[in-house]
């Protein structure tokens, strides 16, 4: 167990190897809970939960739908087409 002080400032340190075990870089934003006995102190998600479906269809395509090998072509279409653009500069 850790323990740490209140600076004057109203600012706590968190030990280095707390910050390490949870990935909390410099910047990152935290949710501050009042609790019974204390703080809960939790890292603030930079993005709303989504659902696979609130993503479907955002690309604005009105075809029909494509199978994953036209999808593949297309991509290996659009790369085939920017390498060779390189080759003429």
């Amino acid at each position: 167990m850790s323990t740490t002080k209140l600076s004057s400032k109203g600012q706590i340190h968190i030990p280095k190897s707390l910050r390490t075990t949870h990935h909390w870089l410099p910047g990152t934003e935290f949710v501050i809970e009042d609790a019974s006995d204390g703080l809960v102190l939790k890292p603030r998600k930079p993005f709303p939960p989504t659902r696979l479906e609130d993503g479907l269809g955002c690309a604005g395509y009105k075809g029909p739908a494509k199978t994953l090998e036209e999808m593949d072509e297309g991509i290996a279409a659009e790369l085939r087409r920017q390498w060779s653009r390189k080759e003429d500069l």
